[in-house]
């Protein structure tokens, strides 16, 4: 199967002792590409997942302000990202969005950055990658008002209303190790019924690694799991999974190269 890993976190931490070991098997898995989101610990460092990508010519990065550092970002972030956003192999601005659940940032400074970066991104005519969690009326409220290019919701956790919310917006949703656990019947259904062409996989590496690999370190090679899972919820072949999310990605993102 060919694979497209449409989010992972390679410059983490958890990955300094064997970073190119996990890249070989996520190869070897047959993880064709891999977007390596840039927003790593946050400001000043605005280059994580573009070190990477300038590495590797199948990896491709994002930049952007993680919402739990939007309090971080200062004028100086802005500026630099605006620049970043016109390297080749800087794809997408992301993750973006509002989390509610930690608030390591106040809601109102979130808000704020997160509407600046849509902003950007609308600028460089480039895609945005989302992050939302226990704030999907605020950041639905934020896309509907300010946003009318493409994305992904990454690590879908939502239901069938919410899914269909997205997609009304023009999303695609991308789906990851979640979806395996067996306690989220609600993701699968939201999964079932997201059309072909605007489906997604991801692993969010080095978080939330799928059933078999739950409480593991998670990384790319464990892609070819969610997409098994993908196909008997949806009642495909993970073959047929693996080729139109690998096909979605490509269209998605291969055209802001170069």
């Amino acid at each position: 199967m060919r694979l497209a890993d449409s989010h992972c976190h390679l410059d983490n931490a958890q990955f300094a002792a064997d970073r190119e070991a996990v890249i070989d098997r996520a190869r070897k898995a047959g993880v064709e590409w891999m977007l390596a989101v840039g927003t790593g610990e946050g400001p000043p460092d605005l280059r994580a997942g573009l070190r990477l990508a300038e590495a590797h010519p199948f990896i491709l990065a994002t930049v952007g302000v993680h919402p739990h550092d939007a309090a971080k970002a200062t004028e100086e972030t802005f500026t630099e990202l605006r620049a970043l956003l016109d390297q080749p192999k800087v794809v997408a601005l992301g993750e973006i969005g509002l989390d509610y659940h930690y608030d390591f940032s106040p809601r109102q400074v979130q808000r704020e950055i997160f509407l600046r970066q849509l902003t950007l991104a609308e600028e460089a005519g480039k895609p945005i990658v989302i992050h939302t969690r226990e704030a999907w009326p605020d950041t639905l409220e934020i896309l509907r008002e300010n946003w009318r290019g493409e994305g992904i919701f990454h690590c879908f956790t939502g239901d069938a209303g919410q899914a269909r919310e997205a997609l009304n917006l023009g999303f695609h949703l991308a789906f990851g190790g979640v979806l395996t656990f067996p306690k989220a019947q609600e993701v699968r259904e939201a999964a079932r019924m997201v059309p072909l062409d605007h489906l997604l996989v991801e692993t969010d590496a080095p978080y939330l690694a799928p059933v078999p690999h739950r409480g593991k370190r998670n990384e790319p090679a464990f892609l070819v799991n969610t997409v098994q899972r993908v196909a008997e919820v949806r009642g495909d072949t993970a073959a047929e999974i693996a080729e139109a999310t690998i096909a979605n990605f490509e269209r998605l993102c291969l055209r802001y190269t170069g």
